[in-house]
């Protein structure tokens, strides 16, 4: 990552912290990260498309990361965060872009895409797809212990993380979202209480990987994480000219997801994937990597870089 720049972009009086690598000439690669990640979960597909002679683009959202906490983080939006995206890429005088995003950071990438049509190449999401207004209503019929419905209470996480350093909550996230069942708590514990303290870090993120995040967290405390994306879940986010039957991007568009994925697992997903996401995005391509986790660009950085890769070659500007 010492190739890597790192840069500052003021938005709306924050500074904004945008990592970078390659050519200001080549074709651009916008990456949106979810959570509890930041810019450097990218590390190795930045490294990756840069090589491949492509610029590699990833911002901090506001209140995450290096980027600067916005005075009222409980107010941040997902609205806000695409028109960060907006002013950056602005900014740097970039007119198209591909999306790269994982968790809910496609959400973001979707509605950037619903926002400015004519900057979208193509998207890619990994971990999770386009999620309709509907669908994630759905989630709220889960078990009140469900990770989701718990961390939009007010002050509910921030009670659950802040019996720890944000180290430990890093780790415990990390653990927790690399298996397979859908985190829900019993009506006597807290999330956090769902991993047991000597559990192991996966096997693909390590120690040195932890510290990055740990030192984020420390910094920026995990206000804004809470809001966004878990507060601002069901906000509607409606641009215009766009009708309700309308699909939500016709770019080329791919979704990557491991079978072992627990959002892969919720109630209806696979139904979902196999007969409704379609009329949403209609050139979407779907692909299934075995034991893949909800962190698969980080479990199997390779074979995600090559998929990346042939999806950007095919549709290169």
């Amino acid at each position: 990552m010492d190739q890597v720049k790192h840069n500052y972009v003021q938005v709306d009086g924050l500074k904004l912290h945008v990592a970078e690598i390659g050519s200001e000439s080549a074709p651009v690669v916008l990456f949106f990260h979810g959570f509890p990640e930041i810019s450097y979960t990218w590390r190795h597909q930045m490294i990756a498309v840069a090589n491949a002679g492509y610029r590699a683009i990833a911002p901090d959202y506001r209140g995450y990361g290096l980027s600067d906490i916005p005075a009222e983080p409980e107010k941040t939006s997902f609205a806000d965060l695409v028109a960060d995206t907006a002013t950056i890429l602005d900014s740097l005088a970039i007119p198209k872009v591909f999306v790269i995003a994982k968790d809910f950071g496609g959400m973001v990438g979707y509605i950037f895409s619903l926002f400015f049509p004519e900057k979208l190449a193509g998207i890619i999401t990994l971990g999770i797809p386009y999620m309709p207004p509907e669908a994630l209503q759905q989630l709220q019929t889960l078990p009140e212990g469900f990770y989701m419905r718990r961390w939009r209470e007010p002050g509910r996480a921030e009670a659950d993380f802040g019996r720890f350093d944000a180290k430990t909550v890093v780790r415990n996230i990390y653990i927790l979202f690399s298996g397979s069942e859908v985190p829900i708590a019993s009506e006597n514990q807290e999330i956090m209480d769902l991993v047991e303290p000597l559990a192991p870090l996966p096997s693909w993120f390590t120690e040195e990987d932890l510290e990055t995040y740990a030192a984020s967290y420390a910094k920026s405390g995990f206000q804004t994480a809470v809001q966004v994306p878990y507060r601002s879940l069901l906000e509607i986010v409606q641009p215009p000219n766009h009708g309700p039957n309308d699909p939500i991007v016709v770019a080329p568009a791919l979704f990557i997801t491991g079978d072992k994925d627990f959002f892969y697992n919720f109630p209806g997903m696979k139904d979902y994937l196999k007969s409704g996401i379609e009329k949403y995005v209609p050139n979407l391509e779907i692909i299934y990597l075995l034991e893949g986790s909800h962190f698969i660009h980080e479990q199997f950085p390779d074979k995600v870089n090559q998929l990346l890769l042939n999806f950007l070659n095919r549709n290169k500007y």
